[in-house]
Order: C-alpha cells, then structure tokens, then sequence
C-alpha cells in the first residue's frame, strides 16, 4: 500500500508541523480565509460560529467581515456536508473533489433515508415526487435568486408537509419535508447556505442555487482529499485518515497507494504517512499561544491526539459525543480551554505546567485580547458545550 521509509519524525517535529501548517504560529498568520480554508483542508462549519473563530485566528487582520466577504459575497468558500457526515467550509476550488469524494456519497444516503421515512411518515410520498418537487424548489430559486426553506414553501406547498415520528406517542415529533429536502439538495451541490437572516451567529439562512461544479472521478477526487490532509497533517496513521475521512478502510488504502505514501516511525507504537519528500524536518517557529473555538480543525485533525493533548483532559474539553469545545494552545500542546462571559470578557484555564510558564501567560493573555478586540459586542455561546466551558462562564 505504501512505500517503505527509514525517516523518523518525532512528537516536538509533529507539533512543529502543527505550528506552521495549520497557520497557528504567528509568522504564518495569512493575508485571507480561502488561505486559511485551503491550508486546513476545510473549516468546520457543523457551528456557525467555528468558521469565524477558526478562521480569525489564523488572520493576520481577523475580521468577521472577510470570513463573510467569503461565503457570501465572493461566494469563494462553501459549505459541504462531507468528510465524516461534517459540514466543512471548503474552497470553491476544492468543492468539486469534496463534493466527488464525500458529498455526493452522503447525499446518496440522504436521500434513500430520506425516501424511506416519506413512505412510513408522510402520505402520497415516492420517489418521483421528490424529484418533481426537487425540480420546482430549483426553479423557484432561480426565480427569486435566494430564499429561506419557508418562504419558497409559499411556491412549492410540498415543502410544508410533514413527516410524523411516532404518532400518537408521548415522543411525537414532526419534521418538515422542507428542511430535509433543502439539506438534500445541499448535499447534491445544488444549493447553497447564503447569508444567515440577523448575525453572522445565526443559525436562519436562506438557500441560494449553486452553477453546477466539473465532474470529478472518485477515485481521483479521494487521492486529492488525502494528499491535502497528509500535506497539512502529516504524519498521520492510517486510522487517523479514515477517521478524519470518514471512509471505508479500503478507500483510504487505495487513496493512500494513489500518492504513493511513504511511511516514517512515530514516538509509540504506531507507524504515520508523510508525502513522497516529506520526511524531513521543518524549522521549529518562534513559541506561540493559541485560543481555538469548539471543533477547531487542529484538535479534530487526528483520531490519535496523545502528542498534543493529554487523556486526562480530555474530559473536561470534550463533550460526550466527542465534540471538543473551546481549547488552549501554547506551542502543539493543548494546555487548557477558553470561554466568554456574557459582558465579553474571554477567560481561560491552564490545565499543566507549561515551562516557561510567564511567557506562555503573556502569550495567551494577548490572544484573548487580540479574540475579544474583533469579537466587539458579539456574544459567542458554542454549539456543542462542554464542562469546562461551562464552568469558566458560570
């Protein structure tokens, strides 16, 4: 699968990587998001608030406004639910192998259990009607350039059925046929999420229509999402890329033995993957603190994080579905977490030792400085809470 390689790349050399290739140490910061986007392979956007704060954190001049500039005006990041069932913000450029490689299989699935609860939920419901109503959700869009899942049910009433789960029941639930046909048709390629009704933390947005991207072949558009991930990430072990993936074993081989991955020893067990030419080493940059939000791609970049982040802390930053919440970094080392107050005020913990502790304090001082400064008046409460975070803002 792979070719055989004598290098060696330690845990200092991985949170070196980490440093400067997810754009974290200061002499990296970048002069735009799609920068950023492209050099994490994709912001997690699961949370609305995640793309900004990831983002801003990485920019040299962090601004809600540029991450907006984006995703709305340019239009040169997109959200995709991909990689992992995850919504990612990922370049224009990119989304077509995103959209190839995880996308499109995603929406496959969507809509099979999408088809399958019509049947059992809702009546008169099979799959040519999906895709005669899939039909008039577009042209109504092109009509009216951009709409929210409630106002184009005004065009097309299909929208406003719904599906009732567990009639009758203490349990009852009912889910429009509106919200999951506009996600289906996200997943598609056909739509897009344009910008939200209120603040940019607002989880209220209408769907615009998307020009349909060049095709990609599978197993090309696999390769590509795996080279960008070793690029950025790499090392990583095998079990690393199909978690970050989210694919079978046997694509991630095949995408693997595409690149012609070349194998180095790690510290422990465990044996990663660089690129061909990648194993040496890279310059260790000056140290840096980092406040990074609720699934930032850092701490969600690998499966196995004992070289950047101890078990024993992991219960106080994660949540119980493993969704991490907001982390502390001082030079690779996730050495605590962050919240902020409901008078703005951005506070945070260390958990451990961090040598030179007075200039790790100073470090991360100034980034919850330089965090609040752009924040302004913006409340950010993360989607996915966890104990610490909790704790910190009580």
């Amino acid at each position: 699968m792979v070719i055989g390689g004598a290098g060696r790349i330690d845990d200092g050399q991985r949170r070196a990587r980490l440093g400067r290739r997810l754009l974290l140490a200061p002499d990296g910061w970048a002069p735009g998001v799609e920068e950023v986007a492209d050099a994490v392979v994709g912001l997690h956007a699961t949370d609305a608030a995640t793309v900004y704060l990831s983002a801003c954190a990485r920019l040299r001049e962090p601004s809600a406004a540029e991450v907006e500039r984006a995703l709305y005006e340019d239009v040169s990041l997109v959200k995709l639910l991909s990689m992992r069932r995850t919504i990612f913000a990922v370049t224009e450029g990119f989304a077509p192998y995103v959209s190839a490689a995880a996308a499109r299989q995603i929406a496959v699935k969507e809509r099979a259990t999408l088809l399958k609860h019509l049947a059992e939920y809702a009546e008169g419901w099979d799959e040519e009607r999906l895709a005669d109503t899939e039909r008039e959700v577009l042209a109504a869009l092109a009509v009216r350039g951009e709409a929210t899942t409630a106002e184009l049910g005004a065009d097309v009433p299909a929208l406003r059925e719904a599906m009732v789960m567990s009639a009758g029941k203490p349990y009852e639930a009912r889910q429009s046929v509106g919200s999951r046909l506009l996600r289906l048709l996200a997943s598609d390629g056909h739509v897009r999420r344009s910008r939200p009704r209120g603040s940019w933390l607002s989880s209220s947005y209408p769907w615009a229509p998307v020009a349909q991207w060049p095709e990609v072949p599978v197993r090309e558009a696999k390769a590509e999402v795996v080279r960008r991930w070793l690029a950025a990430y790499g090392p990583g072990t095998v079990e690393d890329v199909k978690w970050w993936t989210g694919w079978p074993l046997r694509d991630v081989r095949a995408a693997l033995a595409d690149l012609g991955a070349v194998e180095v020893a790690l510290d422990g067990a465990a044996a990663g993957l660089v690129l061909p030419g990648d194993e040496g080493p890279v310059a260790e940059p000056e140290p840096w603190a980092a406040l990074l939000p609720s699934l930032d791609p850092a701490v969600m970049g690998w499966r196995g994080r004992d070289w950047y982040l101890r078990p024993e802390d992991v219960p106080a930053l994660f949540d119980r579905a493993g969704n991490a919440g907001p982390t502390v970094w001082w030079c690779g080392r996730v050495v605590g977490g962050w919240a902020q107050r409901a008078d703005g005020e951005v506070v945070w913990r260390l958990f451990r030792d961090v040598g030179a502790e007075a200039e790790a304090e100073a470090a991360v001082g100034a980034q919850a400085r330089r965090l609040a400064g752009w924040l302004g008046e913006v409340r950010v409460t993360p989607r996915f809470r966890t104990p610490l975070e909790r704790e910190l803002v009580a």
